[in-house]
């Protein structure tokens, strides 16, 4: 049966002369075939340009991360890092450690010590501007645990839409669906978090407002003060002792029964610098919400006063200016949630990510398999019940990317040269030098 396909640019790429090595544009106008005509479209050369399918983020700041669950194992490689800043597994061990399988009752009791190494971008413990390349082996598989779901999809689990996409999958613990994809994010994380602190003193702070019907109520924190030793002074990361206790009798209720339940996730930014962001498709905001959306099980994001700001009035909700005792503008309240046009204002910026109950539950099922048999399923394998608590790490981690990338931007384009001292702050200095930044632990 005759067909015709006409050749079109992808991406920008040259046609005629990129095809000059096969053949010659005269060639290919006489070729004469009976199932295929090409038909040549005169253009300039332009470069070929092909992005990564998904698996990076960041554009001055850059991340790649790689593996699967119960791959050889998982990680990164960070692209864009400043050169000669200090930087040892001891300052991305800390925030590994806190988001691990196995740490407490209330997450999956798979056993990792998330051990990360170093292998590149390092020399004599500082940074060297080159790639770093950070890796965590795998060393409690259970691919066996995975046998019945190789051939059923669990529901609301990630099995069938990778079927549907690649037509193929990695069985094993959801391959790179898994929250194990997240340790590479974590460990980069924990550099841009280093980086921040050690530029302006930004702090970002995550912990658990709310496990299924127990919601923390916003008075209880004051984010002025919010330590981290209060967020980690229990197994649920809720800076409330009394809440605290109430959200982790909700998780082992239904643990013991194979069940899972969801909850929300509070990210605090302290002394972020103003003007970061970008008008109109890069608001701060905006890449905040890509960043933290794009972690497994987000459903939800709310940013300052959120759906409730809707309840309320203009007049109720703009945040008046005044003159603070040093003589910078601020605002008196903060329903903006620390940006106002997409751009950090200098306030600290706050927001909230809803994640999902855990999708692999021990309770029975219906579900279809991949030859379309309807069956019951009760799924194996070893899983949170519910995921906020490790998910605070990885929502810090997501936040402090996307500032550190924005943070580079602003740099290169805004203080190039001499700022408007009329309405610009001057350039932050570093407020550590190479001997402290070394000591600075996130």
């Amino acid at each position: 049966m005759a067909s015709s396909l006409a050749s079109k640019p992808f991406l920008g790429a040259p046609t005629t002369d990129g095809l000059s090595g096969l053949c010659s544009s005269s060639d290919l106008r006489t070729l004469s075939s009976s199932s295929v005509q090409f038909v040549i479209r005169q253009r300039n050369p332009k470069k070929l340009q092909v992005q990564a399918a998904g698996n990076t983020t960041g554009n001055h700041f850059r991340i790649t991360t790689f593996g699967e669950s119960h791959g050889g194992g998982v990680g990164c490689v960070i692209d864009g890092c400043p050169p000669r800043m200090p930087l040892s597994v001891e300052d991305l061990q800390g925030d590994l450690d806190r988001r691990r399988p196995g740490q407490s009752r209330i997450t999956t009791p798979r056993k990792e010590t998330d051990t990360c190494r170093i292998l590149s971008g390092v020399h004599e413990g500082v940074t060297t501007g080159t790639p770093i390349l950070v890796l965590v082996p795998n060393t409690d598989q259970r691919g066996r645990d995975y046998d019945e779901m190789s051939v059923a999809y669990r529901p609301s689990h990630a099995d069938r839409t990778y079927d549907q996409k690649y037509g193929i999958r990695s069985v094993q613990g959801g391959g790179r669906s898994s929250a194990r994809e997240t340790i590479g994010r974590v460990a980069a994380g924990a550099l841009a978090k280093k980086i921040l602190k050690a530029f302006s003193g930004t702090e970002i702070l995550a912990y658990v407002s709310q496990v299924h019907q127990v919601v923390l109520p916003q008075e209880l924190v004051d984010h002025h003060t919010l330590t981290l030793d209060q967020i980690e002074s229990n197994i649920v990361r809720c800076p409330d002792p009394e809440y605290a206790e109430k959200m982790i009798a909700a998780i082992d209720a239904v643990r013991v029964k194979g069940q899972s339940i969801g909850g929300v996730v509070t990210c605090i930014v302290r002394n972020c610098p103003p003007g970061l962001g970008s008008p109109v498709f890069d608001k701060l905001e905006a890449e905040f919400a890509k960043a933290v959306m794009s972690l497994p099980a987000t459903k939800g994001f709310e940013f300052g006063s959120g759906f409730a700001g809707t309840f309320l009035t203009g007049s109720e909700h703009n945040d008046e200016f005044y003159l603070d005792d040093q003589g910078k503008i601020r605002t008196r309240t903060n329903r903006s949630g620390g940006t106002q046009g997409g751009l950090s204002n200098g306030e600290i910026i706050n927001m909230r990510i809803a994640f999902k109950p855990t999708a692999t539950i021990g309770k029975k099922q219906n579900t279809v398999t991949r030859e379309k048999k309807e069956i019951e399923l009760i799924a194996r394998g070893r899983h949170d019940p519910c995921v906020v608590p490790r998910a605070v790490p990885m929502v810090e981690a997501a936040i402090a990317l996307a500032l550190v990338d924005q943070l580079m931007a602003d740099f290169a384009q805004c203080h190039m040269f001499p700022i408007n001292p009329d309405l610009q702050d001057p350039v932050p200095q570093p407020l550590v030098g190479a001997a402290e930044a070394a000591t600075l632990h996130i």
